[in-house]
C-alpha cells in the first residue's frame, strides 16, 4: 500500500493513548490528580510541576488552559473531587508564580474560576469566590491591560443577596459574596489599568449588597462554627469589608461611595428607625480620611434639602445622622462653607415651622396630599436644634463667633421680615415660633463671651427685653452657656440664702486682662438689661433665678474691684426699684425683687471675704427671716409663697433694719480699700439713645427700641418712616437733584453754592469756660466739633 500523512487527530489520539508521546507539562498536570479523589492531591507530583513552571515560564500559560479544561470537564461530569484538587493546583501555581507570563496563566484562572461561580451547587460556588480571594491577595509583577471583573461584581453582590433555603449554607453564600467583593476591591482599587471600582456602576452593586448584610436582624443568620474565623456572621464580616472600603476611599471617591448608601436607607425606609442609619454613617465618618469628613457632611446637607416635603420622620432620622456625624467630625472638618452648612439647618427650621402652622407642604396653603403631624415637626425641629449646637461646637472660638452673629442675623423681628407675617407662615405665631428655636440653637453654645463680636451682644441683649417671657429666659440662659467657663450654672440652679457658700465648691480665677477688657466695654449694657429685666410684669421664678445665676456668673468670671463696686450698687438698685414701686410693679415682682437683691448682696459678701460687710447682710437677712420672710428667697420661690396672703398694702413697711443700708455698706468696703465715691453714688441705668435692632431702609415699617424720659424704660413701637406716597417722592426727587448737581454742575458753581449756604450749629454753654493746666496756667480751648460750620449739603 502506498505511504500516507497520518492526520494531526490521529496523531492526537496515538499521542493520547502513549503518555510517553503526550507534552511534559500535561503529564505533570495528569501526575497530580490520584485515581481516587479522596486521597486529594499529589503532594510530591505537585512540587513537580510546580519546578517545572517556575523553571519554563513559557509554558506556563498551556498549563492553566490544561488545567481549565480538565476542570470543565470534572464539572460537566458532576466529578467535583478532581474539581477541589484542580482549583488546589491553580491556587498553588498561582502563589508560586510571579513571571511575566502570569497574566495568560490568570486569564485561564480566571476562567475557572467564572465556570464555578456559575454553577448551581453552592459548594462549587464557595469553593471558587475561595480561590478568587487568595488571587486578590497577591500582588502582581506586571500590569494587565486587557483583564475585567465586571462579571464578579455583579455575581459577588447576588451571592451577598443570596434566599437559599437551608439558612446555614445561605449565610455561607453571603459571606463568600462578602468576601469576594472585598477580594474585586483589593485587587482594583490601586490599579490604574482596571476599570474604575468606585465608578457608580460599581459602587450602586457593592454598597447595597454590604448594606444588606449589615441589616441583617440576628434571626436572618446563622454563623457557622467550624473555624474561629469562620464564627464571624455576615454583619460583622460585612462591618469589617465596608470600612475597608471607606478606608481606601480618596478625595474623589467620597461621593461616588456615600451616594448608594443615601439611596439604599431612601428605599427602604430607613431613616425614620434612625439606628442602622446613624450606624452606618458612624462606620463611613470613623473610616474615611478625617480631612474628607466635610464632604459626607455636605452630602448630608444635599440630601436633607432634597427631602424637604418629605415626612417630618425622614427629615429627623437624616438631621440625627448629622448630629452624630458632627459629634464624630474633628474640629474644624465641616469645611469651609460653614455658613452654608447653618444656613441649611436653619432653612429647614424655618420650613418645618411652616409645616406645622399651614398643614401642608404647599407654600400656598393648599391642604397637601401628606398628614402633618405636629408632634413630629416639633421632633424634627428639636433635632436641628441639636445639631446646630453640636456642629458650632466643633469649630474653633473664632468661627463659633460667626455663626452665632450668622444666627443672631437669621432672628425675625416684627416689620423687618413681612414674609413671616403673611398667612402662609402662621403670621405674629410663626415669627415667634422662629425667635424661639433660633436662640435655642444658641444656647448649645459654650463660653466664649470675650470672643463676641459687639454686632452680637447688642442684640442679644435688646432681645432680653420683649415682651415673650420665654425669649427673654432663653436671652438669659445664651448669656449664662457664653460666661460660665467653669461650669458652675448648676451651683446656682435655684435662688437661696446660701450660709456658707464653701460647701458649692466654685472654682473662681483671677479675672484676665481680657475680661478687663470686655467689662470696660460692656459692663453697663449687662448691668442695664439686668436692672430693666427686673422691671417686666411677666417674669416668673424662672427669670429671677436666672437673673441670679447671671450677677454670680459675672462676679465669679469677670469681676475686679470696680465691677464689684457695681454690682453691689445694682443689687442696692434693684432694692430701691422695689422699694418706691414707681414702676407700679405687681406684689410678686416687688418680693421677687427684694429677695433677688438678698440672695445676691448674701453671695457677694461672701466672696469679697470682708467681714464687716458680711455682719451687715447677715444682719438684715435676720432681720427679714423674723419680720419680713416674703423679702427672701426662701419665701418667694416655691409652691405656695407667702406673700399671696399678704394685701399689697404691707409692702410699705418701716424700712428699719430689714433693708440694706447704702451708706453702710459704703462705710465698710470703703475701710477695706474700695472706692467709697463710687460706692456712695446710686446706681442709675446709663442709656446711650436709641437702640434700633434693624435699619429698615426700604420697609414702611422700623422697630425701634425707644427710652421714654422719666420711665427709663423700653417699648417696642412702631414708626412709620413716610406718611404718604408724596413725601416720598418729592424726598426722591430732592435727593436725585442733589447728586446730579455734583455729577454735572461746574466746580466753581458747587464752590459758590457750599460757601453761600452754611449751617451754624451753636454750642450749649460750657460748663467750664477754659481748661486749666495742671501749672496754675489756662489754655484756649479747640474748637469742638459742634462749633465747627460746615456746608448744608455735608450736613445730615
Amino acid at each position: 500500500l502506498p505511504a500516507r500523512v497520518a492526520t494531526d487527530t490521529e496523531i492526537k489520539w496515538v499521542c493520547g493513548c502513549c503518555g510517553a508521546l503526550r507534552p511534559r507539562y500535561k503529564r505533570l498536570v495528569d501526575n497530580i490528580f490520584p485515581e481516587d479523589p479522596e486521597d486529594g492531591l499529589v503532594k510530591a507530583n505537585m512540587e513537580k510541576l510546580t519546578f517545572y513552571a517556575l523553571s519554563a515560564p513559557e509554558k506556563l500559560d498551556r498549563i492553566g488552559a490544561y488545567l481549565s479544561e480538565r476542570l470543565s470537564r470534572d464539572v460537566a461530569r458532576h466529578r467535583y473531587g478532581y474539581v477541589c484538587i484542580a482549583m488546589e493546583a491553580l491556587d498553588q501555581l498561582l502563589m508560586a508564580c510571579h513571571c511575566q507570563s502570569i497574566n495568560l496563566f490568570v486569564e485561564s484562572f480566571l476562567k475557572m474560576v467564572r465556570k464555578l461561580l456559575e454553577a448551581d451547587k453552592p459548594n462549587l460556588q464557595i469553593l471558587g469566590t475561595n480561590s478568587f480571594v487568595k488571587f486578590a491577595n497577591i500582588e502582581e509583577d506586571t500590569p494587565s491591560y486587557h483583564r475585567s471583573y465586571d462579571f464578579f461584581v455583579s455575581r459577588f453582590s447576588e451571592m451577598c443577596h443570596s434566599s437559599y433555603e437551608d439558612p446555614d449554607i445561605r449565610t455561607k453564600i453571603r459571606m463568600a459574596g462578602i468576601n469576594g467583593l472585598q477580594g474585586v476591591v483589593r485587587k482594583t482599587v490601586n490599579d490604574d489599568l482596571q476599570s474604575n471600582i468606585w465608578d457608580p456602576q460599581h459602587m450602586d452593586k457593592i454598597v447595597p449588597s454590604l448594606l444588606f448584610n449589615l441589616q441583617c436582624q440576628p434571626g436572618d443568620i446563622v454563623p457557622p462554627a467550624s473555624s474561629e474565623k469562620e464564627k464571624e456572621s455576615p454583619a460583622e464580616l460585612t462591618e469589617r469589608c465596608f470600612r475597608e472600603l471607606l478606608g481606601r476611599a480618596a478625595y474623589g471617591n467620597i461621593k461616588n461611595a456615600v451616594t448608594p448608601v443615601l439611596m439604599h436607607l431612601d428605599n427602604h425606609s430607613l431613616w425614620e428607625g434612625k439606628t442602622f442609619a446613624v450606624r452606618c454613617f458612624k462606620i463611613i465618618m470613623y473610616s474615611i480620611q478625617s480631612q474628607h469628613s466635610h464632604l459626607v457632611i455636605q452630602q448630608l446637607l444635599g440630601h436633607l434639602d432634597s427631602n424637604s416635603k418629605n415626612s417630618a420622620t425622614v427629615r429627623a432620622g437624616i438631621v440625627e445622622v448629622l448630629l452624630e456625624a458632627a459629634a464624630i467630625a474633628s474640629s474644624g472638618s465641616v469645611g469651609p462653607t460653614v455658613l452654608e452648612v447653618f444656613n441649611t439647618l436653619l432653612r429647614q427650621l424655618r420650613l418645618s415651622v411652616d409645616y406645622e402652622l399651614t398643614g401642608s407642604y404647599d407654600a400656598s396653603g393648599n391642604i397637601g396630599t401628606k398628614i402633618i403631624k405636629t408632634h413630629e415637626e416639633r421632633q424634627l425641629q428639636e433635632a436641628v436644634i441639636r445639631t446646630i449646637g453640636s456642629f458650632a461646637n466643633t469649630l474653633p472660638t473664632y468661627q463659633r463667633s460667626e455663626v452665632m452673629l450668622f444666627i443672631m442675623g437669621k432672628i425675625p423681628v416684627p416689620g423687618v421680615h413681612p414674609a413671616l407675617t403673611n398667612a402662609g407662615s402662621g403670621g405674629n405665631e410663626g415669627t415667634r415660633m422662629i425667635q424661639i428655636m433660633l436662640l435655642k440653637s444658641l444656647v448649645q453654645t459654650t463660653n466664649m463671651l470675650t470672643a463676641l463680636p459687639n454686632s452680637f451682644l447688642e442684640p442679644l441683649l435688646s432681645f432680653s427685653l420683649m415682651e415673650d417671657p420665654e425669649v427673654r429666659l432663653l436671652v438669659l440662659t445664651i448669656l449664662l452657656r457664653v460666661i460660665d467657663r467653669h461650669d458652675n450654672t448648676p451651683k446656682f440652679s435655684r435662688i437661696s440664702i446660701i450660709s456658707d457658700i464653701s460647701v458649692l465648691k466654685l472654682k473662681v480665677d483671677k479675672c484676665s486682662r481680657q475680661d478687663n477688657l470686655f467689662m470696660k466695654k460692656h459692663a453697663q449694657q449687662l448691668y442695664r438689661h439686668i436692672y430693666l429685666a427686673c422691671k417686666e410684669q411677666s417674669s416668673g421664678p424662672q427669670h429671677f433665678e436666672t437673673l441670679y445665676t447671671l450677677l454670680a456668673l459675672i462676679s465669679m468670671e469677670l469681676a475686679n474691684e470696680e465691677v464689684v463696686v457695681d454690682l453691689i450698687r445694682l443689687a442696692l438698685a434693684l432694692q430701691d426699684l422695689a422699694q418706691t414701686n414707681e414702676e407700679s410693679l405687681s406684689v410678686y415682682n416687688r418680693c421677687a425683687v427684694h429677695a433677688l437683691s438678698a440672695a445676691y448682696l448674701n453671695l457677694i459678701c461672701q466672696l469679697t471675704t470682708v467681714p464687716t460687710f458680711c455682719q451687715h447682710v447677715h444682719e438684715v437677712i435676720e432681720m427679714r427671716q423674723k419680720e419680713v420672710p416674703f423679702l427672701l428667697p426662701e419665701g418667694v420661690f416655691r409652691e405656695n409663697p407667702k406673700y399671696v396672703y399678704i394685701c399689697s398694702d404691707l409692702l410699705t413697711f418701716n424700712a428699719g433694719d430689714v433693708l440694706f443700708q447704702q451708706s453702710k455698706i459704703t462705710e465698710v468696703l470703703g475701710g477695706s480699700g474700695y472706692n467709697t465715691d463710687r460706692l456712695a453714688t446710686p446706681y442709675i441705668p446709663q442709656f446711650t439713645g436709641n437702640t434700633c435692632l434693624c435699619q429698615a431702609m426700604h420697609s414702611p415699617l422700623c422697630l425701634c427700641w425707644f427710652i421714654f424720659p422719666g420711665r427709663s424704660i423700653l417699648k417696642c413701637v412702631f414708626v412709620s418712616l413716610v406718611d404718604s406716597v408724596g413725601m416720598e417722592e418729592q424726598e426722591r426727587e430732592r435727593r436725585r437733584q442733589v447728586v446730579e448737581k455734583f455729577q454735572k454742575a461746574p466746580f466753581e458753581e458747587i464752590a459758590a453754592h457750599c460757601g453761600a449756604r452754611v449751617k451754624v450749629i451753636l454750642p450749649p454753654p460750657s460748663p467750664s469756660g477754659t481748661i486749666s493746666s495742671g501749672y496754675g496756667q489756662t489754655q484756649s480751648r479747640s474748637v469742638p466739633v459742634y462749633e465747627m460750620k460746615f456746608p448744608d449739603l455735608c450736613v445730615y
